[in-house]
C-alpha cells in the first residue's frame, strides 16, 4: 500500500465519513465538530451504525471508549459488538447512546479526594472533535471522563474547557481589528518526543528499569556522550526497523510522524510530528509513547521514556510547539515581514509575554514531577526558572516601543559559506536559543520544560488559560476605548515597560543567570513539592475557576494527585533501590572479597614471602565499601519508614525529597564506587556501557 493510501487508514475521519454517512448526517457531524456543538440521539446512532460497520470491515471485533485518566496514561475497558438475538443467534450491533456515553469504573482512578472510594460512578463521554480508530482490531473512541457528579477526573475535559475560553477571549481580540470573517481560533501543538532504546533481553536484567523506568545505580562507561558523535548521527539498523514500523502505524492513525533521528546521548532519539489542533496533538501523542512502547518490544527492545533513564548522559524531554490560529488559516503568531507594524501580532505576543510572567508558577507546576525534577537545570534543559527567548528582531522591537525610539528594520542578508558550489540562502533575522525554556522560533512559540514521559496536555491547559486571562484583560480594556490606536499603543508599551523581566535571550544554563534571574525577581522552584505549593494559590484558582477550566475542588484534586503521584514513585525506586543492594549488590561484594581473600590464603600457604599487597589493598577497600554500604542501606530503610509519619502531603513530598532521595543519591554513590571494583563475573545487573550500546 503506498503511503497516501496507508495514512489515516485507520480512522474514522471526515473523508469516511463522507463516504459512509449520509448527506444530511454527514452535514450535522461536520456542524458538531466546527461549531462544537451536541450531537442529537438520532444523528449519533446513525453514526455509531456506520462506524460499526466501518470497523467490522476493519476486522475489529470490540469498541472502547478511550479516555486519559489523571494516572498520565491512557485507559480503555472493550466491550465486543457482539448483542444475542431473539432466536439465541447474535448479531453486532453499537447504537448511538453506546457511542456517545459510557460508564466505567472511577472508584481505581485517581481522584485526589473529589470522590469517596464507595462513589464509584464515573462517565466517558465521546469528543466527536478527536476522530475515532481502530487499535489492536478494536473501535477506539476517543472521550472525557468525569465523575457522577460532573468533576473531571481526566487531562481531555479541562484542556476542552481551556480551548474554548481561549477561543472565546481570542476572538474578542480578532474582532477589535476588524476581522469579521473569523468564526474560531483554536490552539495548534506539534510536540517532539524524545525517548531511548535499550536491548530487551539486558534490559529485564536490571529490576529498576524493569520497575523505575530509570537506572538508579550505573558507574559511568569509559564513553558516554562526550564525542558528539551520536546526534545526528547515522542510524543503527535494528532502529531503523523499529522506526519504519513506528512511522507505518503511525500514519495508519493519521499522525504525521515527521521528523526521527538519533538525539544527544547513546540510545537516545527522537520523534517529531507536524502540528495539529491541541487535543489531537495531545490525543496523539498519548497514541505515539504507546506504540513506542508496543512496538519496540515487537523488535526484542524496550523504549524508555523515563525523563533521566541514565545518570551522566542527556535526558529526554518533550518540545511543545505551541501557537494559536483561526479558522481561516491564519497564524496570530505570524510577525509578517514587518512586525513592527503588525499591531496584532505585537498584542497577542505582549499578551504572551504578560501571561508568562503573571503565571511562571503555573508554567512550572505544568511540567512538575518525580522524573523531571532530575532533568529540569542539569545543564540538559532548562533550569527550573520561566523566561522567554524572542531573539534579537522581536527584542529590538519591544525595546524600541518602550523607549519610545524608532525602529530600523535591517534587512536579511545573504548566507555565504564560502564554497562556490553551496547555494546562497537568506540568514535568518535572529539566531535560536536552545537553552531557553520557552522560545519564539519564528511564528510559534516552543516550551521546552516538559518531561518525555508527560501528557502534553497539562502544560497546554496552563497555556491556554493564562494567555486567556491576558487576551480577556486586553478586550475590557480596548472594547471601551474612545480611540483605539492611542489606547493600543499605550497598552502594548505598559505591558512591555511592565513585563520585559521575563524575556532573557542568553544562556540559560549559566551559573549567571540563575543569579540575573534572581535579581529581576524571577522563581526558581527547584522541585516538585517547591511548585505545588502555588498552585492552590489564591490567584491561580480565581484564574481556574474564572474562566471555568477548573474549579476549587478540581484545583485541590490535581494538587493532591501530584503530591502522592511523587510520594508514591520515589517510594517504588527506594524499595527498589534496597531490594537490589541486599539481594545483588552485597552478596556480590562479598562473593568477590571471598575470592581475594581465598587468594591471599593460597599464596601465603606457598610461602609467606609471596607479597600480597595489591590482594589486601583491593579486600580492604572492598570490605570498607560494603560496610558504608551496609549502614547507608540502613539509613535509606529507616528514611522510609519515618516519611510515614509525615503530617501531610506536602510534608511528605518534601520528606521524600530532600531526606529519601539525598539518602538514595548517597547509597547509589558507594555502589557505583563497589561496581568499578568488583570483577565483571560477579557483578550482578547490567552496566552502562551494556545497557547504552547494546543495540546495533
Amino acid at each position: 500500500m503506498s503511503i497516501p493510501n496507508l495514512f489515516g487508514s485507520m480512522v474514522f475521519n471526515d473523508d469516511v465519513m463522507k463516504q459512509r454517512l449520509p448527506h444530511d448526517i454527514y452535514k450535522a457531524m461536520k456542524r458538531t465538530i466546527a461549531e462544537q456543538k451536541h450531537l442529537n440521539l438520532d444523528v449519533a446512532n446513525v453514526v455509531a451504525n456506520s462506524m460499526k460497520e466501518w470497523a467490522l470491515d476493519k476486522g475489529a471485533t470490540h469498541f472502547t471508549h478511550w479516555f486519559q485518566p489523571m494516572t498520565g496514561i491512557t485507559a480503555e475497558k472493550h466491550d465486543s459488538f457482539l448483542t444475542p438475538a431473539s432466536d439465541g443467534t447474535a448479531i453486532m450491533e453499537f447504537s448511538g447512546k453506546e457511542l456517545v456515553r459510557g460508564e466505567p469504573d472511577a472508584s481505581s482512578f485517581p481522584t485526589g479526594g473529589i470522590r469517596a472510594t464507595f462513589e464509584a460512578r464515573g462517565y466517558t463521554a465521546w469528543d466527536p472533535t478527536s476522530y475515532a480508530f481502530i487499535k489492536d482490531n478494536t473501535l477506539c473512541i476517543p472521550t472525557a471522563f468525569c465523575s457522577y457528579s460532573g468533576e473531571a477526573l481526566d487531562k481531555k475535559t479541562p484542556l476542552l474547557r481551556s480551548m474554548e475560553t481561549l477561543n472565546k477571549q481570542a476572538m474578542r481580540v480578532v474582532r477589535l481589528f476588524g476581522n469579521k470573517g473569523v468564526k474560531r481560533v483554536n490552539t495548534t501543538v506539534g510536540p517532539e518526543q524524545e525517548y531511548f532504546l535499550i536491548d530487551k533481553n539486558i534490559c529485564e536484567k536490571r529490576p529498576d528499569l524493569v520497575y523505575c523506568g530509570r537506572t538508579l545505580f550505573g558507574a559511568r562507561p569509559p564513553k558516554g556522550q562526550e564525542l558528539e558523535d551520536h546526534y545526528f548521527g547515522t542510524i543503527k539498523p535494528r532502529v531503523l526497523d523499529f522506526m519504519k514500523e513506528l512511522d507505518e502505524e503511525l500514519w495508519k492513525l493519521g499522525i504525521f510522524a515527521k521528523t526521527e533521528h538519533n538525539e544527544v546521548a547513546p540510545a537516545q532519539h527522537e520523534l517529531a510530528p507536524v502540528y495539529t489542533t491541541t487535543n489531537i496533538a495531545v490525543d496523539q501523542n498519548q497514541l505515539t509513547m504507546e506504540l513506542m512502547k508496543t512496538i519496540a518490544n515487537k523488535h526484542d527492545l524496550v523504549c524508555l521514556l523515563h525523563e533521566k533513564p541514565f545518570a551522566g548522559v542527556n535526558g529526554s524531554g518533550k518540545h511543545n510547539n505551541w501557537s494559536i490560529v483561526t479558522d481561516t488559516g491564519v497564524n496570530l503568531l505570524e510577525p509578517g515581514e514587518t512586525p513592527y507594524e503588525n499591531a496584532q501580532f505585537l498584542l497577542i505576543l505582549v499578551a504572551i509575554i504578560k501571561a508568562v510572567d503573571d503565571y511562571q508558577d503555573l508554567l512550572r507546576i505544568s511540567v512538575a514531577s518525580a522524573g523531571n525534577d532530575h532533568r529540569l537545570g542539569a545543564n540538559e534543559a532548562p533550569p527550573a526558572i520561566i523566561s522567554m527567548f524572542l531573539g534579537d528582531e522581536l527584542t529590538a522591537i519591544l525595546e524600541s516601543i518602550d523607549t519610545g525610539t524608532s525602529y530600523d528594520q535591517k534587512e536579511k542578508t545573504q548566507m555565504e559559506i564560502g564554497a562556490h558550489v553551496l547555494p546562497h540562502f537568506p540568514k535568518d533575522t535572529t539566531d535560536r536559543n536552545r537553552t531557553s525554556p520557552f522560545a519564539f522560533t519564528g511564528n510559534k512559540f516552543e516550551f521546552r520544560m516538559l518531561g518525555s514521559a508527560a501528557s502534553v496536555a497539562s502544560a497546554n491547559i496552563v497555556l491556554n488559560t493564562i494567555v486567556s486571562e491576558e487576551l480577556s484583560q486586553f478586550a475590557d480594556r480596548l472594547e471601551k476605548a474612545e480611540n483605539f490606536n492611542e489606547d493600543l499603543n499605550a497598552l502594548i508599551k505598559e505591558v512591555i515597560k511592565n513585563h520585559k523581566r521575563i524575556i532573557f535571550n542568553g544562556n540559560n544554563y549559566s551559573d549567571e543567570w540563575v543569579v540575573e534571574a534572581e535579581k529581576r525577581g524571577l522563581l526558581n522552584l527547584k522541585s516538585t513539592g517547591d511548585a505545588l505549593p502555588y498552585f492552590i494559590k489564591k490567584k491561580n484558582i480565581d484564574l481556574f475557576t474564572k474562566h471555568r477550566v477548573f474549579s476549587e475542588g478540581e484545583v485541590y484534586s490535581r494538587y493532591e494527585i501530584i503530591l502522592e503521584n511523587y510520594i508514591k514513585i520515589i517510594h517504588i525506586e527506594a524499595l527498589t533501590m534496597l531490594d537490589m543492594v541486599k539481594r545483588g549488590v552485597i552478596p556480590a561484594g562479598i562473593a568477590y572479597a571471598k575470592e581475594i581473600a581465598d587468594t591471599i590464603n593460597s599464596k601465603k600457604s606457598i610461602s609467606s614471602d609471596l607479597s600480597c599487597v595489591l590482594e589486601e589493598h583491593l579486600l580492604s577497600t572492598i570490605s570498607n565499601l560494603l560496610e558504608c554500604i551496609y549502614h547507608k542501606t540502613e539509613s535509606l530503610d529507616n528514611c522510609i519508614l519515618e516519611a510515614h509519619n509525615q503530617e501531610d502531603t506536602l510534608l511528605q513530598t518534601k520528606y521524600y525529597r530532600e531526606t529519601v532521595f539525598l539518602n538514595m543519591q548517597s547509597l547509589r554513590g558507594a555502589v557505583d564506587e563497589l561496581e568499578t571494583l568488583v570483577g565483571k563475573k560477579y557483578w550482578p545487573y547490567p552496566t552502562y556501557g551494556e545497557l547504552l550500546y547494546s543495540v546495533y
